[in-house]
C-alpha cells in the first residue's frame, strides 16, 4: 500500500479543512489505511529575562475550550469511518506534529498551508515550513 498510516495536522482553519478533506479522498483510494488528525494546542507564553509570563487562568480555559472545539469539528468530519481517530495534543505545534508523527509510525504527513511570504515566515516561523524541514516522511501541504 502507498500509505497505511496517515497523519493529518489540524487547526480548524480553512486550510486545514482542505487538508482533512483530501487526506479523506486519498484515504478513500487506500482502503485500510488509517488515519489519525491532532490537533496541537500550544498556550502562549513569554520570557522577560528569567521570567516565564502564562496567560491568565480565565484565557487558559476558554483557549483550551477552543482547542477542544476544533478537535469536535474533526471528529464530526471522521463520523463512521473506521481507523481515523481526532486527538488533541499539546506543546510547540511543529515539534509535536514531528514527534506523534513518528511514534505513531506515520508514512505520510498532511497539513495546510497559510500562504506565508517568504519574509513572513522568515519573521514568523511556520509550522508547515517546520514540518517539511524535519520531517522523515513525506509532507503534503494543501494549498
Amino acid at each position: 500500500m502507498l500509505y497505511a498510516n496517515i497523519l493529518v495536522a489540524y487547526d480548524g482553519s480553512n486550510e486545514s479543512d482542505l487538508a482533512l478533506s483530501h487526506a479523506l479522498q486519498l484515504c478513500d483510494l487506500l482502503p485500510g489505511a488509517k488515519l489519525e488528525v491532532v490537533h496541537v494546542f500550544n498556550m502562549p507564553s513569554l520570557m522577560f529575562g528569567e521570567a516565564l509570563v502564562t496567560a491568565p487562568a480565565d484565557v487558559s480555559r476558554i483557549e483550551y475550550q477552543h482547542a477542544e472545539s476544533i478537535v469536535e469539528k474533526a471528529r464530526s468530519a471522521l463520523a463512521g469511518r473506521s481507523g481515523a481517530e481526532a486527538r488533541m495534543l499539546q506543546g510547540a505545534p511543529g515539534k509535536v506534529i514531528l514527534a506523534r508523527a513518528e511514534e505513531a509510525g506515520c508514512d505520510l504527513i498532511i497539513l495546510g498551508s497559510r500562504g506565508l511570504s517568504t519574509l513572513g515566515e522568515f519573521m514568523l516561523g511556520s509550522v508547515s515550513h517546520h514540518v517539511v524541514q524535519h520531517a522523515k516522511v513525506p509532507v503534503l501541504i494543501v494549498k
